[in-house]
């Protein structure tokens, strides 16, 4: 298959196809910082979107999309009574114009799947249910971090190694290193990378073993 992972700097989706013989690219405004540079596109995805592809897992932004930045659109201050940068009219005009960009994936390929955080109700009006929640914990992983997925042409992701549910109390902190994560420039990318136990189970559960040699 000709797979493109759109908005993926890692490389970890890519190259869990990759290793099965996949023509699978990555494609990021972000140089990757993977060991397959060859096989990373930067710069804007639309210039490369309509190439037919057999199937594109896209990782959009999700900043004015999910469910935790809602109060923003009303403008109402975070927990230290600080307005978000965006804010109330500018932000609803950022969340259309994220969604815009959200559904163009939509279509793209004859195998879909789009990725993103648990999106507010305002945002699911505009792009609309998605088909599967994913938890790191299903696939090996002792951490929470729910994921949406939207799909087209492919069936849900089937659990590997189910490790969880996470405990309650105080030992639930260990589970929850990506929500407290320490601020910084770089927490986005903690925030956004996709778990290696979910990548490698969309290559082995949507890829299986390809015909595709390098040629």
């Amino acid at each position: 298959m000709k797979v493109l992972v759109a908005c993926e700097y890692s490389g970890k989706v890519r190259d869990a196809f990759l290793r099965r013989g996949h023509d699978a690219w990555s494609c990021d405004l972000l140089p990757t910082i993977s060991d397959n540079p060859d096989r990373h596109i930067q710069g804007d995805v639309r210039r490369i979107l309509r190439q037919s592809w057999d199937l594109i897992i896209a990782h959009p932004s999700c900043t004015f999309l999910t469910n935790a930045g809602v109060r923003h659109l009303h403008s109402i201050p975070t927990r230290n009574g600080v307005l978000a940068k965006i804010h109330g009219e500018a932000r609803w005009e950022a969340m259309r114009e994220a969604a815009a960009f959200f559904n163009l994936f939509k279509g793209s390929a004859p195998k879909v799947c789009i990725e993103n955080p648990i999106p507010h109700k305002y945002a699911r009006e505009l792009i609309g249910m998605y088909s599967q929640i994913l938890q790191p914990w299903q696939f090996g992983h002792k951490q929470m971090k729910a994921t949406c997925i939207w799909l087209e042409g492919l069936d849900p992701l089937v659990p590997t190694n189910i490790v969880g549910p996470p405990p309650k109390g105080e030992a639930r902190k260990a589970w929850q290193m990506v929500h407290r994560a320490s601020p910084g420039p770089d927490r986005w990318k903690l925030r956004s990378t996709t778990f290696d136990g979910i990548a490698d189970a969309m290559g082995a559960q949507w890829g299986g073993k390809a015909e595709w040699e390098g040629k």
